[in-house]
């Protein structure tokens, strides 16, 4: 992502305009605005226009709109922004409805309806740093098939898939043969591709063999020298490849494999003492609640937790460890200390008490 211009004051008001240049920034952007806020972007629309004898002439012309935001969506490497056009254009009356298909390397600008809080902020700041791409590139193979992934900060993207008809070994040495070529032939797609090899059985060694074979053949030191220092093998029986202790050793220091050590972390914890649950564990998704009430009680824990000392870990709902986090509300912790439920819960009690009492109060004055 590149930052175009930043105009935001000490109070959160203001505007900053981005230039997404890959998948990975769409998912930001989808991060970034929510329901209420102004963008701006490029758009195309077909204009008709109706000459002097009653002809209709349509045309499709490029131009900027402002939209107020009632509608995100996200799919792989798209984004999808619809509303009504708040800024009056020469080609779109005001209050008209359109969809904006945000592209990469076009700008957005994007106005926070309830300003600049500090989760908006650090996901522009997060997202502008240099060489924030992918960050590990993997395949998942069988014989004969195999899929490769992208696994970035916040997303898992499998790029594309291949699938070979490899002949089956017989008896005859003719079918050997055929066997070996669609099995040379397979591993030959694969070549120059893969950093973490896992599949059942042998494939992973015989794609890892054929590799440096043809590192060798080919006299390339630099790659006969990544492939003994970044190659993983990994024995797999199921899709969790990321969860093996090889996998874990050697990619640590990623994103997406520090949010499954937190995860796990926590898993544990609960499995041995569940009233011992000092890190926060949020979910993306949590952010991007349509109520503004709701983010800022969650952008205001965040806060609170950080000026405490105290570490936060923000899961990306793209990664399958911020999907399970999800499936427990989005929102753990790992405590300090045993937490007393007969506290939390008369705390709850007196919270819910004043929400109701706050809220007859204000129907009585209307």
């Amino acid at each position: 992502m590149k930052l175009v211009n930043k105009h935001i004051d000490k109070h959160g008001t203001g505007h900053v305009t981005i230039r997404p240049e890959d998948d990975e920034d769409m998912w930001h952007l989808y991060n970034l605005i929510q329901e209420g806020d102004s963008i701006r972007a490029p758009a195309i629309r077909r204009v008709q226009k109706v000459s002097s004898t009653g002809s209709v002439d349509s045309q499709r012309v490029k131009l900027n709109l402002t939209l107020k935001v009632t509608r995100v969506e996200f799919q792989t490497a798209a984004l999808h922004i619809s509303g009504p056009v708040v800024v009056e254009n020469q080609h779109v009356r005001l209050g008209a409805f359109h969809t904006l298909d945000i592209e990469v390397q076009r700008d957005v600008r994007i106005e926070k309806f309830e300003g600049w809080d500090s989760i908006a902020i650090s996901r522009v700041e997060e997202s502008i740093i240099p060489g924030k791409g992918a960050e590990v590139a993997a395949l998942v193979c069988g014989e004969g098939t195999v899929a490769f992934c992208l696994l970035s900060q916040h997303m898992t993207v499998v790029t594309h898939r291949l699938a070979f008809s490899i002949p089956r070994k017989s008896g005859s040495s003719s079918g050997a043969t055929q066997h070996e070529k669609g099995l040379t032939k397979f591993y030959g797609a694969l070549f120059d591709r893969a950093i973490v090899i896992a599949s059942p059985g042998w494939v992973r060694d015989a794609v890892y063999d054929y590799m440096v074979g043809e590192a060798s053949r080919r006299g390339d030191k630099v790659l006969q020298k990544a492939l003994r220092d970044k190659v993983v093998k990994v024995h797999i029986s199921s899709p969790h490849v990321l969860k093996s202790p090889e996998i874990v050793a050697q990619l640590k220091e990623t994103k997406f494999a520090r949010e499954g050590i937190v995860l796990d972390k926590f898993f544990k914890m609960l499995g041995t003492d569940e009233m011992r649950a000092c890190t926060l564990l949020i979910s993306d998704e949590l952010f991007r609640a349509s109520n503004p009430v709701i983010r800022k009680k969650y952008v205001g824990l965040v806060e609170a937790v950080q000026q405490k000392g105290g570490e936060v870990v923000i899961f990306s709902s793209m990664h399958e460890s911020g999907q399970q986090l999800n499936q427990l509300t989005g929102l753990a912790a790992i405590l300090t200390f045993p937490l007393d439920i007969e506290i939390v819960e008369a705390e709850e009690k007196e919270e819910a008490e004043r929400i109701r009492l706050a809220t007859e109060a204000e129907l009585d004055v209307g």
